[in-house]
């Protein structure tokens, strides 16, 4: 199978399970995410995507402290408890910066965005396409590089070889020293008729150590 079909091929077949009626672009939604981890706790975020209004915000609550980041356009807000004026101290510990927000929004956009994502300017999709075992299953795998002004690491991006639903991806910052991590996607949750992950575990890639999961759902 993987020798029959390309790497841009199986970009478009994925793209056309996860997200059929092409709303991605024009995304406006309200998302949940619980995230659980050995060392942190549990962080809960809600999160506003409006592509259309150029806006994202992102409100986390952890052990009973609040932070908010919203961009909007050129406009940045940042919030702790509901206070905007955050001493530097609390800035600090909290990590409540612009940049911080601006990271944290291609973070959950590109993630979220996944397989879409990858038709974005700077990426380069390997044209062949592998065929691979990973914990107990086959998969179609495809391989992403990006351009230097984008990112420097290598992306790895498992497909049922049947519906082609994405079931995992992975990442190395140096693939011959193994490092970066895999994540194990589990179930979906439908929004805007986009299917995305509902539930992710993270792994490092070197011993397989669990780092976390998040949760992903519709905003109530």
């Amino acid at each position: 199978m993987a020798q029959k079909i390309s790497g841009e091929a199986l970009l478009d077949k994925a793209i056309a399970y996860h997200d059929p009626n092409n709303h991605w672009n024009t995304l406006k939604t309200e998302l949940t995410v619980t995230m659980t981890s050995p060392d942190t706790g549990k962080r809960v975020s809600n999160i506003i995507i409006d592509f259309p209004n150029e806006y994202f915000s992102l409100i986390a609550t952890r052990n009973g402290v609040i932070t908010e980041q919203i961009l909007h356009k050129d406009d940045c807000r940042l919030s702790l408890n509901e206070d905007s004026d955050i001493s530097k101290e609390s800035a600090k510990k909290y990590r409540l910066t612009c940049e911080r927000a601006r990271m944290m929004k291609d973070y959950y956009t590109y993630l979220y965005g996944l397989p879409m994502k990858l038709k974005d300017p700077g990426t380069k999709i390997h044209p062949d396409v592998q065929q691979r075992g990973f914990k107990g299953k086959q998969y179609l795998v495809l391989k992403a590089e990006y351009e230097a002004k984008v990112g420097n690491d290598i992306w790895y991006f498992y497909f049922d070889p049947k519906t082609y639903a994405m079931k995992v991806y992975q990442f190395f910052h140096d693939e011959e020293k193994n490092d970066g991590e895999y994540i194990l996607l589990k179930d979906e949750e439908i929004i805007s008729d986009i299917k995305m992950p509902k539930t992710r575990e993270w792994y490092y890639n070197l011993d397989d150590t669990y780092l976390g999961t998040d949760v992903l759902s519709k905003h109530i």
